[in-house]
């Protein structure tokens, strides 16, 4: 991702969370991160976000999906060190496509890339539309895409360790870009 493709991002992102009425600092604009996950097709896999807090015990973020935009599939494991991340969702503005184990929705709204099928694996749908919200169980493998105009999330989950994330795609490296 270039820096002006970063940049444009950041830009965009605020533009979401105004449009969700949600304010945020200008300190907390400088923090925004950006990710194409290291796929370098951004627009299509993805995601924007702002950490308000994340300590041992609890943590709150905003993510930002552009129109049909995917945080793909991964899960938060539990290991001996660390109990997994339960995390919940809430749609504040959009509408989010998630997906998690369970009965395969017949004709799912979401649209993966071509070639990367095979990297999502499970097609129970969720639609949140703003004010839904959905609690994901630590370990549970998900993915989420943003629906026709895009979608602000808020997340409230327990400590997030991203740095031991497990993703689907063997060809995703977990790096955010921040300013």
């Amino acid at each position: 991702m270039t820096r002006t493709e970063r940049l444009a991002a950041e830009k965009r992102t605020i533009e979401y969370l105004k449009r969700a009425h949600i304010t945020i600092t200008d300190t907390e604009a400088k923090k925004i991160e950006v990710t194409d996950l290291g796929l370098g097709m951004l627009e299509k896999i993805g995601l924007q976000l702002i950490v308000y807090v994340n300590t041992q015990k609890v943590c709150a973020k905003e993510l930002v999906l552009f129109p049909y935009q995917i945080c793909p599939e991964h899960r938060h494991p539990v290991s001996s060190q660390f109990p997994g991340k339960e995390e919940t969702f809430r749609c504040r503005w959009g509408q989010v496509f998630l997906y998690v184990p369970g009965e395969k929705t017949p004709i799912p709204r979401a649209v993966v890339p071509a070639g990367k099928d095979h990297t999502f694996t499970v097609w129970h749908e969720i639609l949140l539309n703003p004010g839904d919200q959905y609690t994901l169980a630590p370990n549970t493998l998900h993915w989420f895409q943003g629906g026709p105009i895009g979608a602000v999330i808020s997340e409230f989950s327990t400590q997030s360790r991203d740095d031991l994330d497990i993703f689907t795609d063997p060809e995703i490296k977990r790096v955010m870009k921040g300013k």
